[in-house]
C-alpha cells in the first residue's frame, strides 16, 4: 500500500545518500553491488581535488578488492607505489635524519594473512574511481544537490533535495538515509545527536605546491610523509607525484588569532623553504585548505531510519589515516545489513546493531589515533606520547572485534582492539584470509564473504554442510554452503597446508558462520544432536529474524 507521504513524494527510492565524498561514494558502491536501488546527493559539484587522504589500509583494500575495484585503485595509485615509510628530519639537508619506520610491511608477513596490502592513493585519486564504478552499477549519482531537510516516521524518511545550480527543489521518499555529510553533518544537528570526547586537536594548512627543483632534496627517499621539525618552520611534506608536485602541511593556530589570510602565498613559500633546508628553492603555491584534528564520536550512530558514518559519526586525528578508512568500514558493515533489511531475508532489528558495533571501533580507534600523533610528534599537536604500551598497526587495522552486535559467542568483556594481531577468528573477529581452490579458480576465503553468509564446515562434517543447505531453503536466508577439502580446495600441501580449523576456531567436524562482511558470526567445534534445529535458530538471533 503507497502511504499519503509516498504519494506527494516526486521520487522514491530504497536508499537516499547525504555525501559524496569517500564514505558516500563507498556506501553507493557497496550497496551498488548488492543490488540496492539508491540516490546520493552531494552539494560540491565535483570530486575531491585537494590530494588529502591517501592511506588506505589492508582492511579497507580487502573490501575494495571484493566490491571489483582494487585493480582501477592501484591503477590510480601507481605513481606513489613506490613510496614506503615515514621519515623525520630537522630538514631534508640536515643531518638529523630517522625513519620512523621504513617498510609498511617488513618481512612480508602481510601477504601470509591478506590477499590485499595498503595502498598509498589520495583522495582525489580515489573518489573519481569510486564515481566510475559506482555509477555503472546504477547509483543515481547528483553532484550541486544538497539535503536541505529531512522527516522519518515509521515506514520512511521524507527529505527534500536542492539544485544548487536551478535552486529547484524535490521531496525524495526513501526507506533509509545514510548522513554521510562530513564532520558539521547537518543530519546529525537536525536528529540532535551530540558529539563527545576530547574535541580539537590542532589545526594546520594544507599547501598545495609545484617544486621542481626539491625532488634533487629527496633524493631517493620514497617516504609517505616526512615530518620536518625545524622550530622555525615545522610541517609534514607529502609527494604528489615525487617530482614537482607535493604537499605541506603547516600548523595553523587560530586560538592564537592567526587567520587564513596570514599565510599568504609569500609565508607558504617561506614556510616550506625553511622547513625543507632549501632557501633558494623556488615554490609556486597551487593551492590551500586548512583542516582540524580532532577526536569526537557521536553519541549514537543515528537514530530509527537515518544512520550517520564516517566524519558525521566520527572525527579523528589524521595520522595513520584511521578516519576514512573507519568511515568506509561503517559504510561497509552498514550496506549488507540494509540491503539484508531490504531483500527480506534479516529483521529490521539487525540495523540496531551497527551502531552496537561501530561505535566501540571507532572510539577505540580515535584514541589510538591520538596517541600515534603524539608519538610522530605531528606539526602542531604539542603532546607529549604517554609511553604506555600502545597496540600495533596490523592489530588496529585486522584485529579490531565487535564485542557485541549481529554475533554469538564473543568476548563481551575482551578488548575492542587486541594488543598483537592473530590471524586465528573468533565470533566478532575478521574471518582469516586462506587461498583456496573452487571449482578449479584460485581465490581467498575473504572473496566469499560479500553478498550473503556463508557457512563453511569442515571435511567431517557433512551434517553441518546440508544442514545449512535444507534451512536456507526452508528459511529463504542465501546461505551459502562450502565444505573445505570438498568444495574448498586450500593450497599447499604437506606442512605448508593451512590449518583452516585452527585459523576458523573449530575442528573438521565443526563449523564456521560468516556474515557478508567478512566478520565471524557463531562457530562450533563438532556434531550436534539437531544441527538443523540448532542453525536455524543461529540465524534468527544472529540476523535477527524473530
Amino acid at each position: 500500500m503507497t502511504s499519503t507521504t509516498d504519494s506527494r513524494a516526486d521520487e522514491r527510492v530504497p536508499v537516499l545518500i547525504a555525501g559524496g565524498s569517500l564514505v558516500g561514494l563507498s556506501a553507493s558502491l557497496f550497496l551498488g553491488r548488492l543490488g540496492i536501488r539508491h540516490t546520493l546527493v552531494e552539494r560540491h559539484a565535483r570530486t575531491s581535488h585537494h590530494p588529502r587522504g591517501r592511506g588506505n589500509n589492508v582492511r579497507t583494500m580487502e573490501l575494495f578488492r571484493t566490491a571489483g575495484v582494487e585493480p582501477a585503485i592501484r591503477e590510480a595509485a601507481s605513481v606513489l607505489a613506490g613510496n614506503h615509510g615515514i621519515l623525520q628530519a630537522g630538514t631534508l639537508t640536515g643531518a638529523d635524519q630517522e625513519w620512523l619506520f621504513k617498510q609498511i610491511d617488513p618481512g612480508g608477513r602481510l601477504a601470509r594473512i591478506s590477499p590485499s596490502g595498503w595502498c598509498l592513493c589520495s583522495q582525489n585519486d580515489l573518489e573519481p574511481v569510486l564515481l566510475d564504478s559506482a555509477r555503472e552499477l546504477g547509483g543515481d549519482i547528483r553532484f550541486s544537490t544538497e539535503l536541505i531537510a529531512a522527516e522519518q516516521d515509521a515506514e520512511g524518511v521524507t527529505a527534500v533535495v536542492r539544485d544548487r545550480e536551478s535552486g529547484r527543489e524535490r521531496t525524495v521518499r526513501a526507506d533509509y538515509l545514510i548522513a554521510a555529510d562530513g564532520p558539521r553533518s547537518p543530519s546529525r544537528e537536525r536528529l540532535g545527536i551530540p558529539m563527545t570526547g576530547p574535541g580539537d586537536l590542532f589545526h594546520n594548512v594544507s599547501i598545495t605546491f609545484r617544486a621542481k627543483g626539491l625532488a634533487d632534496a629527496v633524493g631517493d627517499r620514497r617516504f609517505i610523509v616526512c615530518y620536518l621539525t625545524n622550530p622555525e618552520s615545522p610541517g609534514a611534506l607529502l609527494p604528489v607525484d615525487n617530482e614537482q608536485d607535493w604537499v605541506f602541511h603547516a600548523p595553523w593556530r587560530p586560538d592564537d588569532g592567526e587567520t587564513l589570510d596570514d599565510f599568504t602565498d609569500e609565508r607558504c613559500a617561506r614556510l616550506i623553504r625553511t622547513a625543507t633546508g632549501v632557501p633558494g628553492l623556488e615554490v609556486e603555491v597551487t593551492g590551500k585548505a586548512p583542516w582540524h584534528a580532532a577526536e569526537r564520536t557521536a553519541a549514537r550512530y543515528g537514530r530509527g531510519r537515518i544512520f550517520l558514518a564516517g566524519d558525521s559519526a566520527h572525527e579523528m586525528s589524521p595520522t595513520g589515516a584511521f578516519g576514512s578508512n573507519t568511515g568506509i568500514q561503517d559504510a561497509h558493515n552498514l550496506a549488507w545489513k540494509l540491503a539484508a533489511v531490504l531483500h527480506g531475508w534479516a529483521g529490521p532489528a539487525l540495523l540496531e546493531t551497527y551502531d552496537t558495533e561501530r561505535r566501540a571501533v571507532a572510539l577505540a580507534t580515535g584514541a589510538r589515533a591520538s596517541a600515534r600523533s603524539a608519538e610522530h610528534s605531528h606539526p602542531g599537536y604539542d603532546v607529549t606520547p604517554s609511553g604506555g604500551p600502545q597496540a600495533g598497526m596490523l592489530a588496529v587495522v585486522l584485529g579490531y572485534r565487535y564485542r557485541e552486535g549481529a554475533v554469538l559467542g564473543a568476548d563481551a568483556e575482551g578488548p575492542v582492539i587486541p594488543q598483537d594481531f592473530r590471524p586465528v577468528t573468533e565470533p566478532g573477529g575478521r574471518a582469516p584470509h586462506m587461498w583456496v581452490r573452487l571449482d578449479g579458480r584460485r581465490l581467498s576465503t575473504l572473496d566469499l564473504y560479500e553478498r550473503a553468509p556463508v557457512l563453511l564446515s569442515g571435511p567431517d562434517a557433512a551434517d553441518w554442510h546440508e544442514a545449512g543447505r535444507r534451512v536456507a531453503e526452508r528459511t529463504g536466508v542465501p546461505l551459502e554452503c562450502y565444505r573445505v577439502g570438498v568444495d574448498l580446495i586450500p593450497e599447499g600441501g604437506g606442512e605448508e597446508a593451512p590449518d583452516w580449523a585452527r585459523l576458523h576456531n573449530t575442528t573438521d567436524e565443526g563449523a564456521v558462520l560468516v556474515r557478508p562482511d567478512g566478520f565471524t558470526a557463531w562457530c562450533t567445534k563438532g556434531p550436534d544432536p539437531d544441527h538443523e534445529k540448532t542453525l536455524e535458530e543461529v540465524l534468527e538471533q544472529v540476523f535477527r529474524r524473530g
